[in-house]
This record gives structure tokens, sequence and C-alpha cells, in this order.
């Protein structure tokens, strides 16, 4: 017999169990042992702000370089249109709304034109104040370019609403060539990162970083944007490590390139002097060459060491690795004691918390003990009055020395091994929409819009005829189980096997408004899978099943019926069954997949289709545009057709 305790005992005795051994723990820690645990929770602590801090960073440099690579793949970006384009403004202006960290964006091209959006609130009231720019403008336009008829370049200058509407224009010869700019005129020098060094803005006389991409094709030019180092510097400050921990970021050539005090330094250089990046050694507050090295080396990413002011430095590095060339590294640096201290008077308030703490909840647990335990019972109890419904899942019977857990685990299995039996002939999607909602099972429908699909094999009769049956069978629901898991993954639910043939919907039982979409990517997903399983049939010997596929949609009668010891979820209606007459007309017009006009109206967008004839199918009364579906168009690779 299994010895089997009662959960309020046990969950009681676990927890003044586990409470008091950690309790004793921390009043009999030596001080060397305590002395370990800050040392190792200083690294993993400096290790955590080390990896947060190089993932937004990372993260920063990678949002502006997704929004350039999609920037520089706009055809008139690539084309060269910038002038007069009000499509392309609003796509920078979009992107600009999206991402808060980037000042502007702008494109510069081989032959001096230009083109730069910037967010005007971004760069400070004093920016706007020198421009003059309207008290409404949220943008500032510039395209630089040789109009049509002009042979010099002119530069424009618009002032936009947060809407884009003009309000203010001006005209004059260009001034400014972007090809002479560092962010130009490095971008296509072999081994070129996408990310410079932090440079005055001719602009707003700001200091930054510019992230650029270069495209050759076209009207060859590059795409950048800017990030402001006043932003770089206020997260970097954010970072807190004490009263002395700092966060800075610096290059392989040992210049620091952000910094919280990164900006004030900066200024203090004299005005119209070339940009000096100041050396580790000037901000840094310990010599870290010894870490460092030891890194570079291939030593762990965090380090303690002993600095010459006596005090013992903890520091984590990392690589920031969308800056590609540019070699960007991150260091944090904070003293240990400073971890010590904080760590100490918080391992005494521990001790006297946890005794205290045992103590007081003794009586708590014991109740909240007590209550669980009868809950537990009576969800035991109501599992297995409910154990003729269904959920999915593997049945497996849960044992614990608990009673009522172990009461627990016996109805759970129960009701999974009825509810996997009740899933294995009902659509699953109807399955899991019966447990969310927890409505029974009942003869009735409504009215809605489907997509519905019916398929069938090609010559299936004679195949079944001259080969084994028990074969028969396997290999074909071998066949079955590979449409329908492609026919599940795109969102469709299978409604029956007739036989050889599938009839499958979507937009039913649950919501998809996109169920056209759906369904085109589904069979087109299911005649590729077909033809992988035809070459696996074939190397075993096995006929090739060459499958014909019927499309509508329409509106039907979704729902359940039949009687009350056996009922089918289906769908009824006309679209079923034009749906039903389309797959078999494969075979008269040598086609594979046929649809309706209501399905090639909603997606020619995105599929192509060929119209095939004009027909009256039996038991219509209107004549219908009959289409092949033939792939994919190639620009809609990019998009999801899976339902997310």
């Amino acid at each position: 017999m299994r010895v089997r305790f009662g959960f309020q005992l046990s969950v009681t005795t676990l927890f003044v169990a586990v409470v008091l051994a950690v309790g004793l723990a921390l009043v009999f820690l030596s001080f060397d042992r305590a002395r370990s645990i800050t040392r190792s929770a200083a690294l993993r602590f400096i290790d955590r702000v080390a990896d947060h801090t190089a993932d937004r960073v990372n993260g920063q440099f990678k949002d502006v370089l997704d929004i350039l690579e999609v920037l520089r793949q706009l055809q008139p970006v690539e084309s060269g249109t910038i002038l007069g384009n009000p499509s392309l403004y609003a796509t920078l202006a979009a992107l600009l709304r999206r991402h808060g960290q980037l000042y502007n964006l702008y494109v510069g091209y081989e032959d001096g034109g230009f083109l730069e959006l910037d967010a005007l609130d971004r760069a400070g009231p004093a920016v706007r104040a020198e421009l003059q720019a309207p008290l409404d403008a949220a943008f500032r336009l510039t395209v630089m370019e040789i109009p049509a008829g002009e042979s010099t370049r002119i530069r424009f200058t618009s002032y936009l609403s947060s809407d884009l509407t003009v309000l203010a224009q001006e005209y004059r010869a260009a001034d400014y060539d972007p090809r002479e700019r560092p962010w130009y005129r490095d971008a296509f020098r072999p081994g070129a990162g996408p990310i410079t060094e932090p440079y005055v803005f001719k602009i707003a006389n700001l200091i930054g970083y510019t992230v650029r991409a270069p495209f050759p094709q076209g009207r060859r030019g590059v795409v950048a944007g800017d990030i402001l180092l006043a932003e770089t510097d206020a997260f970097l400050r954010s970072q807190k490590l004490g009263t002395s921990g700092v966060v800075f970021i610096f290059d392989d050539r040992g210049r620091v390139v952000g910094h919280p005090r990164m900006a004030e330094v900066l200024r203090a250089q004299a005005t119209g002097a070339a940009l000096e990046l100041p050396r580790l050694g000037q901000l840094a507050p310990v010599d870290i060459a010894q870490p460092l090295n030891a890194w570079q080396q291939g030593g762990a990413s965090q380090q303690i060491f002993e600095a010459p002011d006596g005090r013992t430095y903890v520091a984590a590095f990392r690589s920031i690795g969308t800056a590609g060339s540019s070699g960007l590294r991150l260091a944090v640096i904070a003293p240990l004691d400073e971890f010590f201290a904080e760590i100490e008077a918080g391992r005494r308030q521990l001790v006297l918390l946890a005794l205290s703490f045992v103590l007081a909840a003794i009586p708590v647990v014991w109740w909240i003990g007590s209550m669980l335990s009868r809950s537990m019972k009576a969800l035991a109890l109501e599992t297995d009055r409910i154990q003729r419904f269904e959920a999915g899942g593997r049945a497996r019977r849960i044992r614990s020395i608990i009673r009522e857990i172990d009461d627990l685990g016996r109805s759970v299995a129960t009701m999974q091994t009825v509810v996997r039996t009740f899933a294995s002939f009902v659509p699953k999607r109807l399955v899991e929409q019966l447990v969310a909602t927890g409505d029974a099972l009942q003869p009735g429908g409504t009215r809605r819009e489907v997509t519905v699909l019916f398929t069938d094999i090609a010559g299936f009769t004679a195949i079944a005829e001259k080969a084994d049956p028990e074969q028969v069978m396997l290999r074909t629901s071998r066949y079955l189980a590979v449409l329908s898991a492609v026919i599940m993954e795109h969102g469709g639910t299978v409604d029956k096997f007739v036989g050889d043939a599938i009839m499958a919907i979507w937009n039913a039982p649950a919501d998809d408004p996109d169920h056209v979409a759906h369904a085109c990517a589904a069979v087109l997903a299911c005649r590729e899978a077909n033809r992988n399983l035809n070459a696996e049939f074939e190397s075993e010997g096995w006929p090739a099943y060459r499958t014909r596929f019927g499309l509508h949609t329409g509106e039907a009668v979704v729902g359940t019926i039949g009687s009350d010891d056996r009922m089918a979820y289906t769908v009824l209606g006309a679209a079923v069954n034009l749906a039903a007459r389309l797959e078999p007309l494969n075979k008269e017009y040598g086609t594979e997949i046929l649809v309706s006009e209501s399905i090639q109206r909603q997606v020619s967008d995105r599929f192509t289709f060929r119209t095939v004839d004009t027909i009256q199918p039996k038991g219509f009364e209107a004549r219908i545009q009959v289409y092949e579906l033939c792939e994919r168009n190639g620009h809609s690779h990019g998009r999801g057709l899976r339902p997310g």
C-alpha cells in the first residue's frame, strides 16, 4: 500500500522546513562564504547590466539598420524620384514617428542629389528657433535636385505639419554637397562599418552617430539616419551602478564614443576644431587595461580586478554586434565594495525577516493549506463529472504522495483520454472552441461567409482495385494526414474525409478575416506537400496520388446537424455545392486547382490566376468564370499568409 499524506499537512511542513533551512543557513553563513556570494552576485548583476545595455544599444542600431534596409529598397529611393514625391515623404515621416531614437532620415546620391526629412522637436527648441520654423511645423523637408529644364542643383526646403500639410516653402541654389560629409564619403570604402564615429551634424550643430546603408543599384547612393549622442548619453546615465559605477562605449582603437558625460566633454573642445574623441584613460574611472586584455584574449566577459587606487572593481565587456567593422565595445565598471555594503545590510535584514516570517506565517499557511485542500478535492470531483467532455493532450496518469493531487491526476487522465478520443472525430478547432466557451454541442447553425475546399485523387479507384487493401489504407491515411496538417497550419478546418477526398473550410468555427488568402496559400502548400509525398511513394514503389482541388468562397450555413446521440459539424449551402462542382472539372480542363471568380476577385493582388472558362455548373442558374490558381505573386512572398 502506497503511503500518502494530506495536502494541508504537506504544504505546511514543506513551508516551515524550507524557510527554516534558508534562515538557519543565513544565520550560520561565514564571512568568507558571504564574501564569495557577494562577488558572484556582483558578477551576475554587472553581467545582466552589460547584457541589458548591449541589447538596448544593439537594438537601437539594429532598428535603424532595419529601417534603412527597407528604405533603400523602395523604388522611388533606388530610382532617385525624390522631387515632388508626397508618398515617399509620407513613408519617411511614418518611419520617424515609429522610431523615436531617430532625429532624421536622408538619402544622398552619387550625382549630388539629396533628400532629408527632420523631426524638428527632437533636436530641441534652439534648432527650431534658428531655422525660424513655423510653430505648427513637425518636419523639415529638404530636397536638392536639378529640376527638369535646369542645369544647376536647387535646394527646396519645406516645413510640414504633423499631417504633412505644407506650411512654408523656399528654394535657392544648393549650398550643401552630401558627398563631402563623413557619412557619405566613407560609406563605399571597403570594410566601412554601418555606424560612423560621432561627429557634428551640420543642420543642428549637435553631436551624434549616423547609421548608414549604401545601395549600388539604380541611382547609386547612401541612405542614412542620425541618432543624437544626447540620447545615448541619457540612456547610459540611466544605468544605475551605485555611486561610482559607469557604463560607456569605446572602439577598438581605445577611443570613447559613448559615455554619460560624453556630450559635455566634446562641447568643451575648441569651436571649429576637428572633433577629437577622448581616450579610455581620460573617461574610464580606473585603468581597465588588465581586464580588457584578458577579455580580448578569450577570457571571461566579466572580470574582478584590483585597481591602483587600492579598490577592487568588477567589470563586464560586450561587443556591439550591429556596429560591424566600426568595432564598438561596451564596458560596465563598478567598485566591488559598493555591492558589499548593500548586500551585507540586506543579508542581516533577510535573516531577521526570515525568522520573523516563519513564526508569523505558520498559522496563515495552515489556513491556506486547509482551503487549498478543500478546493482541490472539489476540483477532482468536478473533473470526474465532466470526463465525458474533451480537451487535447496525451493521457498520462499524474501520481503524487499527496492524496488530493493523486486524485486529481487520476481524474485528469480519465478526462484527457475521453477528450482525445472525441477530438479524433470532431474538428480540432471546434473542440478548442467548445472547451474555451464551455458550451454544449447541440444542433443548430449560423449563416456566414466561408471558403470551402474539395480535393480528390485522380484515378484512385484503379489504384485501390489493384493494390493490397491494407497498403491502400496505410498510404491513403498517410496522404490524408499530410494534407490535413497543411490545411490546419494555414488556419483551415478539416470538415470530413470521404474516402480519399477531403472537405475543408476556412472562417469557421473560428473567425478568420483573411480566410480566402489563407485558403489559397493552403492549397498551394498542399500541392507542394503532395508532390513531396509522391516522390516518397515512388521511391517505395507505390503509385503517385495526383490531387485535384476545387475552391470557392461564399455564404453558407455553418453548424451542427444530427441527432442527440450522433452529431456532425459541417457546412451546407450553394457555396459548398459549387466548390464540389469545381473539383472534378480539373479533369476536363487538364488543371490541378480550379477556383471560382469570387476567389480570384478577392486575392488577385496576391496570387496569380489563369482564366479557364465560363461555365454553368449543374444546379446553378447563373454562369460563372472559372480560374486556375497558379502561384503566389512574387511580391507577396514576404507577406504573412499564415494566421498568427
